[in-house]
């Protein structure tokens, strides 16, 4: 497997335009279109939260349908959540401008929305972002590119990865996008992610793989503990590579699962450390658990802990916040057999043996926590079984950045 440059268009058959709508934000991009050459197997995972926006009602009844897509319509600055019959009517319109901008049917075109909730969409400004980017359409990593930046609200940089590897003889290629900053911490995926692929492989063997993953990359991030209205995960394959169709496990099925691991953890842990006013990407494992859902469980509750998440972000080696998360997280452990460490680029120290503290340096600690990326290391001594989560550190800009979001 080998990382390569680009995005959602470096696998064969996908392009991708931006434009500056206007929708909310100005001076900068809002709306971004993907779209295959051919029409695409899908999968998807979305939001658990019982208020769900139109976009994701909309899409996932597609999905259900089992209908071949070809394109995918993302607008940024309103998410067009709590609309009523009125957005999954301003869905079908963006959907039909789609489709005579593309010469493809309405029921081929995936809708997403991201921003403010609760507000109705511009669709005069809609409609003329789709015929807009219809001509703009390019395979270049350039326009992927673009439509990384276009589907941004609150993040600070584009997320986008891609890897090839070879199936049976022929290169396949994966490449994604996604966004998130804030209101992130999913329970099915991700907040907006889109991944495409030209394997070959079946639409079930699609959907399993990517709701297999999302159990270890999307769904161990978190930066606020707020799950999003919208959040939406998708995965097109063109098939374009050539390769055997994936119909069943195996050994080419095994491969291409790997593949899609690396460009579903890269983007989460883009999300997580992108998160909104985060200085540094903090990292929790929990190794030697007894079983997998026991570490997933105790990983989570370090990264959704406020207290631990300021310490990081004041760089205090506070480490009983540490301990005192797991205790609550409902997952049953030994304190007293907890080794913890904390480790960045700037070295690895030891905490606590056994429950109980150890000597350490202070000036040695923050020079390990003043990184930008630092882990957090849980050794359980019950087992072979780890989990990694991802969140960042909480700050002063977190709260400065959601006490105006609107406005």
């Amino acid at each position: 497997m080998n990382h390569i440059q680009g995005g959602v268009t470096a696998a064969k058959g996908f392009k991708a335009a931006a434009t500056a709508a206007g929708i909310k934000y100005q001076n900068r991009t809002d709306m971004a279109l993907l779209y295959c050459e051919v029409p695409c197997r899908a999968a998807g995972t979305f939001t658990t939260n019982l208020v769900k926006a139109a976009p994701v009602l909309w899409d996932q009844k597609l999905l259900h349908a089992a209908h071949a897509v070809q394109a995918v319509v993302v607008n940024s600055g309103i998410a067009n959540a709590c609309t009523g019959a009125e957005g999954l009517a301003f869905c079908r319109e963006t959907a039909d401008a789609a489709a005579e901008a593309l010469s493809i049917a309405p029921e081929q075109v995936f809708v997403v929305s991201t921003g403010v909730i609760g507000m109705p969409l511009p669709m005069d400004r809609i409609t003329a972002g789709v015929h807009a980017m219809a001509p703009l359409l390019s395979p270049s990593p350039e326009s992927g590119h673009a439509a990384a930046e276009a589907i941004m609200t609150t993040d600070t940089h584009p997320k986008e990865v891609a890897v090839q590897l070879e199936l049976g003889g022929h290169t396949v290629t994966i490449g994604g996008m996604c966004k998130g900053s804030g209101m992130i911490h999913p329970n099915m995926c991700t907040m907006l992610s889109f991944v495409t692929t030209d394997a070959a492989i079946s639409r079930d063997m699609l959907q399993k793989a990517l709701s297999a993953d999302v159990q270890d990359t999307y769904n161990m991030i978190s930066v606020d503990g707020d799950t999003s209205t919208n959040d939406t995960c998708l995965l097109l394959a063109s098939g374009l590579a050539g390769n055997p169709e994936i119909t069943a496990p195996g050994e080419d099925f095994t491969a291409f699962c790997e593949a899609l691991h690396t460009v579903n953890e890269a983007l989460a842990k883009m999300m997580a450390g992108d998160g909104e006013g985060a200085t540094a990407l903090f990292e929790v494992k929990i190794v030697g658990a007894a079983n997998k859902e026991q570490a997933r469980i105790l990983s989570k509750a370090v990264i959704t802990s406020n207290l631990t998440k300021a310490a990081i972000f004041g760089h205090d080696a506070n480490w009983g916040r540490v301990l005192c998360a797991m205790g609550y997280s409902g997952a049953s452990f030994d304190p007293n057999q907890v080794d913890l460490y904390f480790e960045s680029a700037a070295g690895r120290l030891q905490l606590v043996q056994n429950g109980v503290a150890l000597p350490y340096s202070e000036e040695e600690a923050t020079r390990i926590l003043s990184q930008p990326a630092v882990t957090a290391i849980a050794d359980l001594k019950m087992g072979c079984e780890t989990a990694t989560a991802w969140g960042c550190d909480l700050t002063y800009d977190y709260v400065k950045i959601n006490a105006d979001y609107r406005s």
